[in-house]
């Protein structure tokens, strides 16, 4: 075997053993927290599209203070995260008129992806993957699914209003949420 295809083997092989290892995770702990759970939290937050759409747009109207404020702290070292799925979920949605955005869906992506404090999360097949094989009955959302493998494989909270996104964290144990619901 040359030594690529070796590299490549291994590559996929600890990617497939690292979906298992996530999806299999059903003995931690359920982990859902509220903002102001996280006043000395330092490490990256992952952003539901919602939650994304609503901060870019500075919408209080659906973000307590203390959403706010952990956004702003999280995102002044460049540790919000967006998930490359969520780009394709606000494109599709403005496509659809299911969302209405100040400028063309283009535009605001653009504009959006110079946002200060937040980097992309590729998806990788990995979160592919493993959003195929979620426990219990996950969301049936695409986008939610990824959303869900992306926080688990990455250990990332979720930032999220979706019920279904936070009823399915507190069934199964392993992905870590922060509910923004007031």
């Amino acid at each position: 075997m040359s030594a690529a295809k070796s590299a490549r083997a291994t590559r996929k092989n600890s990617g497939a053993a690292r979906v298992a290892r996530t999806a299999s995770a059903s003995t931690r702990a359920p982990s859902i927290w509220r903002a102001t759970d996280l006043d000395t939290y330092d490490g990256p937050l992952l952003l539901d599209t919602h939650v994304w759409i609503w901060h870019l747009t500075g919408d209080t109207t659906h973000l307590a203070p203390s959403v706010v404020s952990l956004l702003d702290r999280v995102g002044s070292t460049s540790g919000l995260r967006v998930s490359d799925i969520s780009y394709w979920e606000v494109a599709v949605k403005a496509a659809k008129k299911k969302i209405t955005l100040s400028v063309d869906a283009a535009i605001w992506l653009q504009r959006a992806e110079r946002a200060p404090g937040i980097r992309f999360l590729p998806l990788d097949r990995d979160v592919l993957l493993l959003s195929t094989r979620l426990s219990g009955t996950a969301h049936n959302d695409p986008a939610d699914r990824m959303l869900i493998a992306s926080a688990q494989i990455n250990n990332i909270p979720l930032v999220t209003a979706d019920r279904l996104i936070i009823e399915y964290a507190r069934m199964i144990p392993g992905t870590p949420v922060v509910d923004v619901r007031a």
